[in-house]
């Protein structure tokens, strides 16, 4: 059993903890909005009121938050982690951020005697709740070893991808991935259904190609259905299409496809779906089209 601080109560790190706590971890919970740590504390949970009393005695703090400014306020600013962290600690940041965010918490916990991994997961709401989560992990390999047992709780599988920084990197690398093949696949449904095509019948044929992704089946099936609720809300992903880009711009690295997306990720959001799940931006293309694709 670890003694495990666990940061940011979101969707993602709710599903997260409650793993946690299932596999018998002493864990402590802490969030702004202090409710949305009911359930947990119910379930066995301590509550702390602020990071530095979560993080006090763990051995392990952990957080999966918003965005690098979510980050940058809990570790540097108002949430003021920075200071309660103690040599010896490890420190997990599962954020899908900018890499050179987690390049300066590799140093700031270092200067403090602590030790880093940055570790983003890639899945959403479900995966987080059944534990079938993919982590990819940067830092210390040694560190990654020590740490994987608590990592396997809350994931399908992890993957080391080398130094501070590097989990981070491959995270918006196959993020770039999952905007790319929702976009493709509302481009090939409104053109489809445009033609005449029957969707289910449409998605019959992507279940069984050489191209099948199960996006298209997740995806596919719940744009029939009409059913944007959230998982994974628009909103976050023109986040991150906006990280890609800036990354990409960092390396000088050509990604026209990845732009013309976040083009209509963007004009999504701007339509008022934002809070609506990742995959409402193909609305946007259905009413370029002048068609919508359902049963």
């Amino acid at each position: 059993m670890k003694k495990i601080a666990y940061l940011g109560m979101g969707t993602m790190g709710r599903g997260m903890a409650a793993n946690l706590l299932k596999a018998g971890h002493q864990v402590t919970v802490w969030n702004r909005s202090p409710e949305r740590c009911a359930d947990l504390v119910a379930r066995g949970a301590k509550q702390a009121a602020t990071p530095a009393e979560a993080a006090a005695g763990a051995e392990l703090v952990m957080y999966c938050l918003s965005d690098d400014a979510a980050v940058e306020d809990l570790v540097w600013g108002a949430g003021d982690l920075l200071s309660a962290i103690q040599p010896g600690q490890i420190v997990v940041d599962m954020t899908t951020l900018h890499p050179s965010v987690s390049l300066r918490e590799a140093a700031a916990y270092g200067a403090k005697g602590a030790r880093f991994l940055d570790a983003p997961v890639f899945g959403s709401k479900n995966e987080a709740a059944n534990a079938g989560l993919w982590i990819v992990v940067g830092g210390d390999k040694a560190l990654y070893e020590e740490v994987k047992p608590i990592l396997e709780v809350i994931s399908e599988t992890t993957h080391y991808m080398g130094e501070n920084g590097k989990g981070t990197s491959m995270k918006l690398v196959g993020n770039l991935v999952v905007a790319a093949q929702i976009e493709a696949l509302g481009e090939a449904m409104v053109l489809a259904t445009k033609a005449g095509l029957d969707p289910e019948d449409v998605l019959g044929v992507l279940h069984v190609t050489d191209f099948k992704s199960p996006i298209f089946d997740g995806v596919g099936g719940a744009l029939v259905a009409r059913d944007f609720s959230t998982h994974f809300a628009l909103k976050l992903m023109l986040k991150d299409a906006n990280l890609i880009a800036r990354f990409a711009q960092d390396l000088n690295v050509p990604t026209p496809a990845a732009a013309a997306t976040r083009e209509v990720i963007k004009a999504a959001v701007n339509q008022g779906w934002g809070a609506e799940n990742a995959s409402a931006f193909i609305r946007n293309l259905e009413a370029q089209a002048g068609v919508v694709v359902k049963k």
